[in-house]
């Protein structure tokens, strides 16, 4: 079995900007679109060609092609993070942690370094599959450091609301 290069494009490659926002993509490995495309869509898959990750949440393009294809969030198999906020929407894809179950957690006994640890103990133990499970192609660990720095935000804007 071959592996795919950790970084599939050098300096001199193309550089992705998504065709519907403009913004610069991340270049994702071809296991990860296999992996997570539906059969209509994986149908419709260039192998021969480099594919990039649009984290944009407003754009409905997840993965778009050098050549000009794009998936969008209907393509997939899953709900994307970056462009679903629904609170059962995955944050870490492999350990199952969604907004909801943060939040749950955070009100009752986990700290947040509590659930970061958990996470990160996984990932040691070489449990987590994020190139074929999570959208992104990589690790989740700071989606889900970002998901609950908003929520302790949230809370503390509850607990001390301003008043004009």
């Amino acid at each position: 079995m071959t592996k795919e290069p950790l970084v599939p494009f050098s300096a001199n490659a193309w550089q992705p900007l998504c065709p519907k926002s403009g913004e610069q993509g991340i270049p994702i490995q071809l296991t990860t679109l296999k992996s997570l495309l539906s059969c209509h869509a994986l149908e419709q898959l260039n192998a021969n060609a480099s594919y990039a990750f649009c984290r944009d949440p407003l754009c409905p393009v997840v993965y778009f092609s050098e050549e000009g294809q794009s998936f969008g969030v209907d393509d997939l198999k899953v709900p994307v993070f970056q462009k679903e906020s629904g609170e059962d929407v995955p944050v870490c894809y492999c350990f199952g942690w969604t907004r909801r179950r943060i939040w749950q957690e955070l009100q009752g006994s986990k700290t947040p370094q509590a659930i970061l640890e958990e996470i990160a103990d996984h990932i040691k133990a070489r449990g987590c599959g994020c190139q074929v499970n999570n959208p992104q192609g990589f690790c989740c660990l700071e989606n889900v450091r970002q998901v609950i720095l908003e929520m302790q935000q949230r809370k503390a804007e509850e607990q001390n609301p301003i008043i004009d």
